[in-house]
């Protein structure tokens, strides 16, 4: 199974040049690490940054400067900071090009869980909700069971719904997935030394296999 960063590694392959990329709090933070040298693209985080850098080093680390995730993080040459507004109004006006979320749940129509679980306090559903209903592409960075061993991609999502039919790959620490328009998780790859029997006992929504299906590439 991938490590966190091998997922956040994975993610960092679908970035194109020239793209502004929102990215979610846990794994997704990570994809800022891996994004190849030669690609220009520009990191947004809703609370008021455009222009974010790797992980700061021990010496470069400024309280003042953290994600949405209230990471501290690096502002590369360039970098503006504003308000809630101005991010929103960005997010809201469709000017980000992909998104990458982590997820609870996801459905084999493409909806997204991530924001709530019944019972636990939560301190507001943040910016998941605009983000998955304006960005032309979203992609889904998570794990692909539960601790308890429960598949996470299902037919149909049991946890309150952050988004509807909005996803479009999703790269878990097992394999690579896209949703079909017809429904289901098409397989497109399997993590290193990871069966496809594996893949199949492990997700509950409708799997799709056409063909054969590589393992992922790091190199």
């Amino acid at each position: 199974m991938l490590t966190k960063e091998q997922i956040a590694q994975r993610i960092a392959r679908e970035v194109k040049n020239g793209q502004y990329i929102n990215l979610g709090i846990g794994i997704p933070t990570l994809v800022a690490n891996y994004i190849p040298s030669h690609l220009e693209v520009v990191l947004q985080s809703e609370n008021g940054l455009l222009g974010i850098g790797p992980f700061p080093t021990e010496d470069q680390v400024d309280p003042d400067l953290i994600n949405a995730g209230k990471q501290t993080i690096t502002m590369v040459s360039g970098s503006v900071l504003f308000n809630s507004a101005e991010s929103f109004a960005m997010i809201r006006g469709g000017h980000v090009d992909l998104t990458i979320l982590g997820a609870m749940e996801v459905s084999e129509q493409g909806d997204i869980a991530n924001w709530k679980i019944p019972g636990k306090m939560v301190k507001g559903m943040g910016g998941a909700m605009d983000l998955v209903a304006s960005a032309k592409n979203i992609i889904v960075a998570m794990q692909h069971c539960s601790k308890d061993g429960q598949s996470k991609l299902l037919k149909e999502c049991t946890l309150p719904i952050t988004g509807i039919k909005c996803v479009k790959k999703i790269v878990s620490d097992l394999a690579v997935l896209e949703i079909s328009p017809e429904g289901g998780f098409i397989l497109k790859e399997r993590a290193p030394g990871v069966s496809i029997e594996e893949i199949k006992s492990k997700t509950s929504g409708k799997l799709i296999i056409e063909g054969e299906v590589p393992e992922m590439r790091f190199d």
